[in-house]
């Protein structure tokens, strides 16, 4: 019972988080055909299934049709998908498309194809939601995808970008969205474990090994073991940015910032604060010389000295 319990926890955080992934980026609105990529992962039959239950009692209405695209790599189990969505009840479609033959033509052996093969099953996906009269293409990247697709634009493009949880294709024809954005990995391979979806391998094309995502994978594990909840810290930075305490002169205009303009916090110049402290005090100076102490520590004005005698003194004695 405290098995269930816990797996009920689980399948209900997982809703809760998707459900206001979907909120947060208004993924689906009413009216909405979802065609959901379906890839036989983890994270794919995840989605899938948080979807179908938040379909039954949100208050919009809206249609889920899964697709795989069987690209023909050796080896890949055809009747796996289709027999699980027929046993869930969902309309699905099966595609068929030879991208493996392609890559394998045009990739020399031993480099990374993910990148021809991304561009290739986006295309048909994209010309198959178009054939469908689906609007929202659904794909099953987590938080954790997020935050690794950022170190990796990071350290190997030069750019500060991640995997936005929607965006519009580039023809303006439909929008991505990714419902498990606010999940993480670790909590979908648990209830992929305790719903036992007949997961299909994904090293099927031999490239995986090879990929550069897997060694920021490892760096973000290590991370986490030594200081658990960076991961989170991270993802929530990239929707906490701040422009003007960065260095993009196209998200703010730091040529057209004058001191009279500023309005940019002072805290950013020295490091945020993390507890109150009351302004040092200027205490005198020379030509070479200023300081500044703290309130407590400036000298009590003699009884009956006016404060500005005081000051003048106090900034003689510092000559």
């Amino acid at each position: 019972m405290k098995a269930s319990n816990n797996f009920n926890r689980l399948e209900n955080r997982l809703q809760s988080e998707t459900g206001k992934a979907i909120a947060a980026f208004n993924m689906i609105e009413d009216g909405d055909t979802i065609l959901a990529c379906m890839s036989g992962g983890k994270d794919s039959y995840t989605m899938l299934a948080v979807l179908m239950a938040l379909q039954k009692r949100a208050p919009i209405d809206f249609k889920i049709i899964a697709m795989n695209l069987d690209q023909k790599h050796p080896g890949f189990p055809e009747d796996v998908l289709p027999d699980y969505l027929e046993a869930v009840g969902v309309p699905y479609r099966i595609v068929e498309a030879d991208t493996h033959a392609i890559v394998k033509e045009k990739v020399p052996e031993g480099k990374t194809t993910c990148s021809l093969c991304s561009r290739l099953r986006r295309g048909v996906i994209y010309r198959t939601a178009k054939e469908l009269g689906a609007n929202k293409i659904a794909l099953g990247h987590h938080r954790d995808d997020i935050v690794e697709t950022f170190f990796l634009n990071m350290f190997f493009g030069g750019k500060m970008k991640a995997m936005p949880p929607k965006l519009a294709t580039d023809d303006g024809a439909h929008v991505v969205i990714r419902p498990l954005a606010f999940c993480k990995e670790s909590d979908i391979a648990t209830y992929a474990r305790g719903k036992a979806f007949p997961i299909i391998p994904c090293n099927l094309c031999g490239s995986q090994e090879n990929l550069q995502r897997q060694k920021v994978k490892e760096m973000l594990h290590q991370w986490e073991r030594e200081t658990p909840g960076r991961v989170d810290n991270v993802f929530r930075a990239l929707s906490n940015v701040v422009p003007s305490h960065l260095a993009d002169t196209d998200l703010f205009d730091f040529k057209g910032l004058a001191s009279d303009l500023a309005t940019v916090s002072e805290d950013a110049l020295f490091g945020d604060a993390t507890f109150a402290q009351t302004p040092l005090v200027f205490a005198g100076g020379t030509e070479t010389r200023m300081s500044f102490i703290r309130p407590e520590a400036r000298p009590a004005p003699p009884s009956g000295l006016a404060p500005e005698t005081t000051r003048a003194a106090g900034q003689e004695a510092a000559r």
